[in-house]
């Protein structure tokens, strides 16, 4: 082969590299905005418009869950030592929408805070995002929603390195939360896979789910019963502006919930979308 036919494919071989080479992290700085998604591709935090969030006092049935959230991200708004927070539980419980509007909150009473999510399967960046986001002025909260880990999965390391910092910490100017509806993570099935094929079970075991105890906070969300159902209806009702009573909507509400065989606060949105549309009413956040 001569150097004329070998040159395309070197061509070929060096777009290839290219393409497998990770983009370097952009280390410009952050245009100013309330929140940010990062950009796997393009390695960059985008800048998000509007955040799509509900005021803390429209959540019903989580007072509890509220407090000990705002507490620690308020400590962490003011410069405090703060933790690292896993919310987890059923589904539909209000996790991530607890986490956008405590942020929301913050944002009202004046700190200068951000938030900035990161998708799931990217998590693998996490360590470049933190560095990233640690060399910027502010204070941001890193979040991501619905995390957990399959067993062909390896990035829950990444998060584990990223969650500890290594030698140098993690920045003081992040702090990272998370939803899931696994409280360690990983899902049953792949706990007792590695118990069954491990030479030493135990440390097997241990590894995996001592993930979840890089968080120093947990939060703990649960099925709701009906009284609380209704009353989230109620919170949607006032706030969105709806024309009806609680007392007229009542029995449909509640079999709304019995054919989805689940109550929760995203069940009783779903069926607030269902009410605003049968009523000829825009849902604005």
């Amino acid at each position: 082969m001569n150097d004329k036919d070998l040159q395309p494919v070197l061509n070929r071989i060096a777009d290839a590299l290219e393409r497998l080479a990770p983009l370097p992290v952009d280390e410009s700085t952050l245009p100013k905005a309330e929140g940010y998604v990062w950009d796997a591709d393009t390695k960059q935090c985008r800048p998000i418009d509007k955040i799509a969030r509900l005021p803390l006092s429209v959540l019903r049935g989580i007072s509890p869950q509220i407090e000990k959230l705002l507490e620690n991200s308020r400590a962490f708004a003011q410069g405090k030592l703060a933790n690292n927070a896993l919310l987890w539980g059923a589904r539909g419980t209000g996790k991530s929408s607890l986490i956008k509007s405590v942020h929301g909150a913050l944002i009202e009473d004046g700190y200068d805070i951000a938030i900035v999510e990161i998708a799931r399967e990217d998590i693998g960046d996490l360590p470049e995002v933190m560095s990233y986001l640690g060399k910027q002025d502010g204070r941001y909260i890193l979040f991501c929603d619905d995390l957990a880990f399959e067993a062909a999965e390896s990035s829950y390391k990444a998060l584990k390195a990223a969650l500890e910092g290594g030698l140098t910490g993690r920045p003081s100017n992040i702090v990272f939360y998370a939803s899931s509806n696994r409280r360690h993570l990983m899902s049953r099935q792949m706990i007792d896979n590695e118990r069954s094929t491990a030479i030493n079970p135990s440390e097997a075991i241990e590894e995996k789910i001592s993930l979840s105890d890089r968080f120093g906070l947990w939060i703990g969300f649960h099925s709701i019963d009906q009284d609380a159902y209704l009353s989230i209806i109620d919170a949607y009702i006032l706030y969105f502006k709806i024309p009806v009573q609680l007392d007229e909507i009542r029995a449909d509400a509640l079999q709304w919930s019995k054919e989805r065989g689940h109550r929760s606060g995203r069940t009783a949105f779903q069926y607030i979308i269902h009410l605003a549309s049968e009523k000829d009413i825009n849902l604005s956040f």
